[in-house]
């Protein structure tokens, strides 16, 4: 009863809201062991470290399609700390972003064995950002005094803030992104202020032998447009004498709806996607590849996002928690 205490009370703690964003993308490499990079209260949270690498791309054959590149390490700091640090670059038309973040973390042992999990985790990511508007192959018949033809670029400072609860197999986090709401002031049309986002996820892994699967969903918010999506997942865990085959599927829906217009109708259309992936754990390596499909019409175009990770794990002699819990162990 004292574990459910506790994870409705960081609920409360951190709102029943959530708010927009820049900053790294909230996609679907966190599946691939890679929860920090959405949480900073995971920095650290098993014995040694880890470092996980991206890259995502969309569209192969379409010019300047949406593109992402993140490289995130962490690792144990004594026995209570964690330190963090993630670079991205974020590419999507004619737009770009890029930034470092770095990140400490708390994480308190709520009693019982050592060996048990039963732990409480807060994490706070410092970052600066760099967003760029490349007009230079912008052309106009008529003047636009609203284009520079150079490239535009802004700078700022953001915080974001996490939460974490892993009992044994269980695990919840929540986090809000960019908490100071600051916006880019990048373009001469007025912009949103207002970049602030909340995510909420929830899961659980069962089974003790050589397979195990583990549901999860994942919550986000994104305050000044007020969008809503959920995500919900299910893995499988396959244990070998090299270490771990796992794969699972991820579905992602928007909760609010959008009208479309055609020659002859009116649609309505929620965003849709679905998301298998595999992955290896081969001795202190991963190897992870998730596909992204996009669900119904309209749609711009027939391909997919394609996501690696890859992975590396260090420092950890042994399995410092006796539980099946992937997200700490592994």
């Amino acid at each position: 009863m004292k574990q459910l205490y506790l994870v409705i009370l960081f609920v409360l703690a951190l709102g029943p809201s959530t708010h927009g964003q820049e900053g790294v993308p909230v996609y679907f490499d966190y599946l691939s062991d890679n929860y920090y990079l959405v949480y900073p209260s995971m920095a650290g949270i098993g014995e040694g470290g880890k470092i996980r690498a991206t890259l995502r791309k969309q569209w192969f054959n379409v010019d300047r399609a949406p593109n992402l590149q993140t490289l995130n390490a962490h690792f144990r700091v004594g026995e209570q700390s964690g330190l963090g640090a993630i670079f991205f670059k974020d590419a999507n038309g004619y737009h770009s972003q890029a930034g470092l973040k770095l990140t400490y973390a708390h994480h308190l042992r709520l009693g019982g064995d050592f060996r048990s999990l039963n732990q409480l985790s807060f994490g706070l990511s410092a970052g600066l950002q760099e967003s760029t508007l490349d007009e230079t192959s912008f052309v106009s018949v008529i003047p636009d005094p609203l284009v520079t033809g150079s490239r535009n670029s802004v700078g700022y400072f953001n915080l974001d803030l996490g939460m974490s609860y892993n009992f044994l197999e269980f695990q919840a986090h929540a986090a809000v992104h960019n908490l100071l709401g600051r916006g880019r002031d990048l373009y001469s049309a007025v912009e949103a202020t207002n970049l602030r986002k909340y995510l909420l996820s929830i899961g659980y892994l069962f089974g003790r032998g050589d397979w195990q699967i583990e549901p999860s969903t994942l919550f986000q918010y994104t305050e000044f447009t007020r969008e809503r999506a959920i995500d919900i997942n299910l893995k499988a865990y396959r244990a070998v004498n090299f270490g771990t085959v796992w794969g699972g599927i991820s579905y992602r829906r928007s909760l609010q709806s959008v009208h479309y217009q055609t020659q002859s109708d009116v649609g309505e259309q929620s965003l849709q996607l679905i998301t298998p992936m595999v992955g290896v754990n081969y001795k202190r390596f991963l190897v992870a590849y998730n596909y992204s499909y996009q669900m119904g019409d309209p749609k711009f175009h027939d391909g997919g996002f394609h996501q690696i990770t890859l992975g590396y794990d260090f420092g950890q002699r042994e399995k410092r928690y006796d539980c099946s819990c992937p997200a700490v162990n592994y």
